[in-house]
């Protein structure tokens, strides 16, 4: 299923990438790990620059990281999508495990499935590896502040 081409991104990469240096600092800690590469009418893709802090024993990438990655998705998508309000937060997000990753780039490829007035349902496709196979799949909602 596409993604929703009736909704337009009210931001660029470049602004959506800079509103979250600023509001949420802490989520690359010097580390240039987690970052908006595309956002597109109804969706977005975002990528976890993979190395050695997000891998578990067996070289494997952790599942905190990738479900990180999930989250940013949901949060790139409404920010871009629903406004530039960084009290929207996540109120539900499920993932699924589908096979390992290794350190390397991820993407999340995320798609607003419904975009309402205080809700965003959205999934996201994350792939890895030569290949891009889906490494994991996650549904998400966020909670969108009512305007003033």
């Amino acid at each position: 299923m596409p993604a929703q081409a009736t909704l337009n991104p009210v931001l660029t990469v470049a602004e959506v990438n800079g509103l979250i240096a600023s509001v949420f600092p802490q989520l690359n800690d010097g580390h240039p790990s987690y970052e908006a590469i595309d956002v597109f009418a109804g969706g977005c893709t975002v990528r976890l620059n993979a190395g050695e802090r997000h891998l578990r024993p067996g070289g494997t990438v952790s599942g905190p990281a990738l479900f990180t990655l999930a989250d940013i998705g949901g949060y790139v998508c409404v920010l871009t999508h629903a406004g530039p309000d960084a009290l929207s937060v996540t109120t539900n997000l499920n993932i699924n495990f589908v096979r390992k990753a290794e350190a390397g780039p991820i993407d999340g490829h995320c798609r607003i499935l419904k975009l309402g007035r205080s809700l965003m349902v959205f999934d996201i496709d994350i792939v890895a590896g030569p290949d891009k196979h889906t490494v994991a799949h996650a549904t998400g909602t966020y909670s969108i502040p009512p305007k003033p």
